[in-house]
């Protein structure tokens, strides 16, 4: 591996920033999206434009690493030797619509451990970025999770649009939440909403279905602010296939129990 390990994280960061660029310069979009699998599954020419930049930047960052991108993951696996786990365009749907809530996120990962991550909104010029061992931050300055109990703060969610078999159990966990919180939020980009967690804007986010892509970054970046992330069961995360993800500050990590899943 070339460098050092913050050298490592800030040459990610570089590659991310130019990745933004990309789509920052994003014009007639629609034009270039296509269905994937259904209405709400799009994939557009610069998810596969931002990805292939990433693909030819990234892995000789880390040599005799792999590379595992939403659009072309088939093939990988992310859990042995070294594996970058990309999602070039979180919230391909927002980005499409033009709703400007959409991220870059690239996770490098060790034997199926997140070492380095780095979740980039363009539109907020705002970076999020983490080393195991050596905290998150939020464009250089440290991000810690809140310190609010639910009754006082907000909470996140999705709602796994791929899975509508889990729209009656997520709406059943919003209800319980919500009752006991002051608001909501579903804003279509998990790898921010993770982030949003870190940097204490909300105080906690669950979703029932999510791709590793969606979700490697952005649990290393909780963590390292003081955070808690886990599946909906309490377990690890897998990067190696779709799994629920709850994450909170320390204050709320035990909320998990006491709700009907």
């Amino acid at each position: 591996m070339k460098g050092t390990e913050n050298a490592m994280l800030e040459q990610i960061i570089e590659v991310v920033r130019r990745a933004g660029e990309m789509v920052l310069s994003a014009h007639d979009i629609a034009a270039g999206t296509h269905e994937k699998t259904s209405a709400a599954d799009l994939v557009t020419e610069y998810d596969l434009a931002v990805e292939a930049f990433l693909k030819e930047q990234l892995p000789p960052l880390c040599p005799g690493s792999i590379f595992y991108g939403e659009e072309e993951a088939e093939n990988a696996d992310p859990s042995r030797g070294w594996a970058f786990i990309v999602d070039p365009i979180d919230g391909t749907t927002n980005f499409v619509r033009g709703l400007r809530q959409s991220a870059i996120s690239v996770a490098l990962a060790r034997d199926g451990q997140v070492e380095y991550a780095v979740v980039f909104d363009p539109y907020k010029n705002e970076m999020f970025s983490a080393r195991r061992g050596g905290g998150a931050f939020l464009n250089g300055a440290p991000i810690h999770v809140s310190e609010k109990p639910l009754a006082e703060g907000i909470f996140g969610m999705g709602t796994a649009i791929y899975r509508r078999e889990y729209l009656e159990p997520t709406m059943r966990v919003t209800e319980q939440l919500f009752r006991r919180a002051c608001d909501f939020r579903r804003l279509g980009a998990a790898a921010l909403d993770l982030c949003d967690v870190a940097c204490g804007r909300v105080e906690l986010f669950f979703e029932y279905s999510l791709c590793p892509w969606d979700f490697a970054a952005g649990s290393l970046i909780i963590t390292e602010a003081g955070g808690h992330i886990s599946t909906l069961q309490g377990g690890p995360l897998a990067l190696t296939e779709r799994c629920s993800v709850w994450a909170s500050n320390d204050v709320n990590k035990d909320i998990l129990r006491e709700l009907e899943i």
